[in-house]
């Protein structure tokens, strides 16, 4: 399979880099929403294996020669694999007729390697779980004070699915120091959060 990225860009959003997925591991995009799709599948799945443009189909369209390379392919740590094509919705509305086909193709090469072929959209992409990836995903790595954690932890099993003011406010400690260990737990999932809501200091929260 192919990894480079060669194809022109797409006349949206021209911005190429790579997406730090760990200290060792990033991947290329070279879309806003590519890259946003890449930070939420990281965000859903810590061990998720994103390959960038992973192959290229060559094949015939009412006798004319096309070839068409999906954006991304991801093993889910669960066994899961899926063929993504990334797509602002106006552009997939706009040339549906012609992407059709390519989409076909990929569908039956999907279909053929045990994955699943998706056409992921900014309106499947941009919803609130990317906003708590934004807000979380630095602070997985971030340093934690155990001992405020061990803190958080005991006052967690005292109250029955305490909000996240609760917790803040039933530690005698310096306010930004709570605030700060009860973010980078959640980033951990140490405290477990509804995060495809926006979290805030209404969330409910619960040991893992």
């Amino acid at each position: 399979m192919r990894r480079l990225r060669r194809i022109p860009l797409s006349r949206r959003s021209h911005i190429t880099g790579f997406q730090a997925l760990s200290v060792s591991r990033a991947v290329q995009h070279e879309s806003a929403l590519e890259r946003d799709f890449v930070m939420l599948t990281t965000f859903r799945d810590a061990a998720a294996q994103i390959i960038s443009q992973p192959i290229t189909f060559a094949f015939r369209d009412d006798e004319a020669p096309r070839r068409y390379t999906p954006d991304y392919l991801v093993h889910w740590s669960d066994g899961r694999s899926e063929l993504i094509e990334v797509k602002y919705r106006a552009d997939l509305h706009a040339n549906w007729r012609q992407l059709r086909p390519a989409f076909a193709v990929a569908r039956t090469w999907a279909r053929e390697h045990h994955a699943r072929f998706r056409i992921a959209t900014d309106r499947g992409i941009r919803c609130p779980m990317l906003q708590n990836a934004r807000r979380l995903l630095p602070l997985r790595t971030a340093p934690l004070d155990d001992e405020i954690a061990d803190e958080v932890r005991a006052a967690a099993r005292s109250l029955s699915q305490p909000t996240f003011g609760e917790l803040a406010a039933m530690l005698p400690r310096d306010r930004a120091s709570v605030l700060g260990v009860l973010w980078r737990m959640i980033a951990r999932a140490d405290l477990r959060a509804d995060l495809t809501v926006p979290l805030g200091f209404h969330t409910r929260l619960a040991l893992p």
